[in-house]
């Protein structure tokens, strides 16, 4: 598997996608402050959200309970899953049960997370995603690169080609209109034709029983009250207390991910319509194991807005795929390694720390320093010195005396006007390969300012 930085080299070799790309990411963020300013208790919403994910995570168990026994009540039937394998297999055993092959799927991260897409196609059963950019995604056999807008990487014209090869549109005709024209004509067959109906789950309500899903195009809601069997995919940290909470969710979620004021849809599901079933996955896959990381527990706040992917530099020069993972960005930077720490264990260092993630993240999740904790647990497990720490360590004696530093200067400054540049720089060095040295210095800054100081006295 390649690395992130090996990934992101790729991603950059096209620099007219690197530069639309970036622009196009950044404009969720510009959107967001734009909207974030009109709401002069936006501050105090925040911590609020924080404040009742804190206290959700101190008790889940309870929660957990709590909603199971009031969705029970309604009729809905819960299943408990430890892991994605067994969320599988649950899903899968509710569509044998119902003599079920065909099913519509609204988009979710943690059924790409279980690879359930998979998983049913390999048993024989048609799974179909609706939202626009899951499709198109999914006809090009990728993972989403991003978590709101999964396509956001591919241009019209790709997504023409694509629909040409698969949906039999005109070919060369890339009018945004015309493609999405066709994607729901395609789409409306596969509702009409499913047989159950697949969703995530933004928030999920205790004290209701019930699930809410946010969404802006309403194939969720069309996929759910068409199908005879509806399932709902829940990870476990999208319990909320009360219904009284959901509001605080609703107006923080829409501004963070795309600078809207609210969600075109958010549907609330409790019960079973008449003469069909509903199911509710709650699904664990790690979540409990990252609870008791005191360091990292925070991260379970996330409400998946992506606000984090939108504003980070890193993210929206190397794309969405260099992380190699379901979940990109800061977030998944801090998810993906308690997942698996070899596999993603050079997440972490995609990042400048810059802290603009944890500035906008609306629950308040201190995500710069948790990515910060996730170096320190690397590089402690590798037992090995970083490169950096070396480097510093072995300067430590030149630091200690002011005569030694000097002279380790001026033999730098002579090493540097000596030796060409292509030395330090080269294709081989990660770190020049898109970096210059600048021109070494005369003389040394304390050098410099006993000079200035001597011409000013005699001013």
């Amino acid at each position: 598997m390649k690395s992130h930085a090996q990934l992101a080299r790729d991603f950059l070799a096209d620099e007219n996608r690197a530069d639309w790309h970036n622009e196009t990411i950044y404009t969720f963020r510009q959107k967001r402050d734009t909207t974030v300013a009109s709401i002069p208790e936006w501050e105090l919403m925040r911590q609020a959200a924080s404040d009742i994910k804190d206290h959700v995570l101190a008790n889940l168990d309870q929660y957990l309970e709590q909603f199971e026994a009031n969705a029970t009540a309604n009729g809905v039937q819960v299943h408990w899953a430890a892991d994605a394998l067994e969320h599988n297999r649950i899903v899968h055993q509710i569509l044998q049960e119902n003599r079920i092959s065909r099913v519509v799927k609204s988009k979710s991260m943690l059924t790409e997370e279980c690879k359930l897409n998979e998983y049913l196609e390999a048993r024989d059963i048609e799974v179909v995603d609706t939202d626009l950019g899951e499709r198109i995604i999914q006809l090009k056999k990728e993972m989403p690169s991003h978590l709101i807008a999964p396509a956001v990487h591919l241009k019209r014209e790709e997504v023409s080609k694509l629909f040409h090869q698969h949906l039999h549109t005109e070919k060369g005709n890339a009018d945004p209109t015309y493609l999405t024209r066709a994607a729901r004509a395609h789409l409306r067959e596969k509702f009409l034709e499913a047989e159950a109906g697949i969703t995530g789950v933004n928030f999920g309500v205790a004290e209701s029983g019930g699930v809410v899903i946010v969404t802006n195009e309403g194939n969720a809601d069309l996929g759910v009250n068409l199908a005879k069997v509806q399932i709902h995919c829940m990870g476990i940290e999208k319990i909320i207390p009360r219904l009284e909470d959901l509001g605080i969710f609703l107006r923080l979620i829409t501004p963070g991910a795309a600078g809207q004021r609210t969600a075109i849809y958010n549907a609330h599901y409790h019960k079973p319509r008449t003469g069909t079933s509903m199911h509710i996955i709650l699904v664990d896959n790690g979540r409990t194991e990252q609870l008791g990381r005191a360091d990292f527990r925070n991260s379970l706040k996330c409400i998946r807005c992506a606000a984090c992917l939108n504003t980070c530099p890193v993210y929206r020069r190397s794309g969405g795929h260099s992380y190699h993972a379901t979940i990109p960005g800061p977030i998944g930077a801090i998810l993906m390694p308690g997942k698996d720490l070899e596999a993603y264990g050079d997440l972490p260092f995609a990042s400048t720390l810059c802290g603009a993630c944890s500035d906008v993240c609306p629950v308040k999740i201190d995500i710069h320093q948790q990515l910060y904790r996730w170096r320190q647990i690397i590089l402690e497990k590798q037992h090995r010195l970083s490169p950096k720490k070396l480097l510093l360590k072995s300067s430590l004696p030149f630091f200690r005396r002011a005569s030694s530093l000097e002279t380790a200067g001026k033999f730098m400054r002579q090493l540097l006007r000596l030796i060409p540049r292509q030395s330090f720089l080269h294709q081989k060095s990660i770190w020049g390969l898109h970096r210059d040295l600048p021109d070494a210095p005369k003389q040394s800054f304390a050098a410099w300012y006993q000079q200035n100081k001597a011409h000013d006295k005699q001013r």
